[in-house]
């Protein structure tokens, strides 16, 4: 029993948090920001930049709003060079957001180790969208190669993203505080 629990305290003492590699920033009506951060990714990955990258879990329920924009920016792996053009998609039966042809290179690269994204976009959305971002979750994990919830099992995980709060959402948490210090007075 004793060795037992040895190692499973050595299993979980190798285990390591994702870097968030994508901030999400909801803050501007129907548009969504999409930017790097140093975050270096998990896993070394190639492929198609017409399949691109999947933010998992990026919507709740059990399906997305069906989106397709083209953004402005450079939002690339950081191996690639930008196309300027990087493209946010969403399949309806799927709750991911996809970001796709972001590069000329001829695949989408990722090495372990290195930092995996650099650049920003932004793309605008129509409003029911743009709600259904408002509702979806804060954080996710990021898939490469994958483009829908049925690409995960056969993607590798390069870290994770987090949402920005929309300003009525940073709005309530700044009312809430000073509630709460008005309270202790």
């Amino acid at each position: 029993m004793k060795n037992l629990l040895i190692a499973a305290v050595a299993v979980a003492g190798t285990a390591q948090a994702q870097d968030t590699l994508l901030i999400v920033d909801l803050t501007v009506v129907d548009e969504i920001t999409i930017t790097s951060t140093a975050g270096l990714s998990a896993a070394s990955v190639s492929g198609s930049d017409g399949i691109g990258f999947l933010l998992a879990d990026f919507f709740n329920g059990g399906a997305g709003p069906g989106l397709f924009s083209t953004g402005t920016g450079d939002l690339t792996p950081a191996a690639n060079t930008s196309d300027g053009s990087p493209v946010l998609f969403n399949f309806s039966s799927s709750v991911g957001l996809n970001v796709f042809s972001f590069t000329d290179d001829p695949d989408a690269i990722w090495n372990a180790g290195d930092q995996a994204f650099s650049g920003s976009a932004t793309f605008s959305v129509d409003p029911a969208a743009y709600a259904a971002a408002l509702a979806g979750n804060s954080s996710g994990t990021i898939f490469a190669i994958a483009d829908s919830d049925d690409d995960i099992a056969g993607a590798s995980a390069l870290g994770s993203w987090a949402l920005i709060p929309a300003p009525s959402t940073a709005a309530l948490l700044g009312l809430g505080g000073l509630a709460a210090a008005r309270r202790r007075r």
